[in-house]
């Protein structure tokens, strides 16, 4: 039997199960800018079926998604889940009636969160919950995220919490939560074009925690652009994100890889990117590229 894309990604761990390294982001799932609900809901509740079917078991969410959209597709296209689903979610931040994305971290908002997440999910405990640092590089942010995993870990003695990882930190920060509590996967910004964590992704690679690379596909909501990486995708008759998740896979065995879609179409070809090959001058051709 020939086994999907989603299979060919091989499996990492994350925390005590093992997912599949191809998985699924839902935050393009709600409305523009991750705001409101989705112009199609029926297409959207498509899509996460059809990855599920496909053989993703690693799906990422929030409950600030939408708000709370992105928890309640969920629920409505996979309740009851899978038994080998891992359901990720991340707090630390809430939506704004204007949109925008505003801190909310403190230990009493973080229980909120945590909450808000178990009853629009449907779950009694939630598998991984990752702490977002809200204060980037300033000096508030390692007393925040030594604040916050205080708070979860609390959480996860009373069994409402399964696993912690951070997301947005730096190395030393990790190090600072790393006192706190045990971390299962780091998510920050990382892809083909931006690789400002080459380092710390071989450190958790030696480490066995899981590196869940956001935006693997480029900056913000824009597509990685480089003459580079459009030859080598004419070459090897695929799509640049394609090639671009190929490099992911390809780059480090504990990178697990969230790339979202609010379509069907690219949720498959995303999927036939877990086949791809890069030949070894590729590889080196994508390597230097920054």
């Amino acid at each position: 039997m020939t086994m999907s894309g989603v299979e060919q990604s091989g499996t990492f761990a994350l925390g005590d199960r093992q997912v599949r390294r191809l998985g699924f982001g839902a935050m393009q799932l709600s409305g523009p800018n991750v705001f409101g609900p989705p112009k199609d809901r029926a297409a959207a509740l498509a899509v996460l079926r059809e990855a599920v079917a496909s053989g993703v078991n690693h799906i990422d969410t929030s409950d600030y998604y939408g708000p709370h959209v992105t928890n309640q597709l969920i629920h409505e296209a996979l309740h009851p889940y899978p038994n080998d689903l891992v359901i990720v979610t991340k707090v630390g931040a809430q939506r704004g009636k204007d949109g925008s994305v505003l801190e909310a971290s403190s230990p009493n908002e973080l229980i909120s969160a945590v909450h808000d997440n178990l009853r629009n999910l449907a779950v009694d405990a939630l598998d991984v919950v990752n702490l977002r640092n809200m204060f980037g590089v300033d000096e508030r942010a390692t007393n925040a995220i030594e604040a916050g995993l205080t708070a979860l870990a609390d959480l996860q003695r009373q069994g409402l919490v399964r696993h912690i990882g951070l997301s947005s930190v730096t190395a030393q920060q990790l190090a600072a939560g790393r006192r706190i509590c045990q971390i299962v996967c780091v998510q920050n910004k990382y892809n083909l074009a931006y690789r400002a964590d080459d380092a710390l992704v071989d450190v958790l690679a030696n480490d066995g925690i899981a590196y869940v690379p956001f935006f693997p596909l480029g900056g913000g909501f824009a597509q990685l652009q480089s003459s580079t990486l459009s030859d080598v995708a004419q070459r090897l008759r695929a799509t640049p994100a394609q090639v671009a998740i190929a490099w992911l896979l390809r780059r480090a065995p504990n990178i697990l890889l969230i790339a979202g879609t609010s379509s069907v179409v690219h949720l498959r070809e995303n999927v036939t990117a877990a086949t791809l090959r890069l030949p070894d001058d590729v590889l080196a051709a994508l390597n230097e590229l920054r």
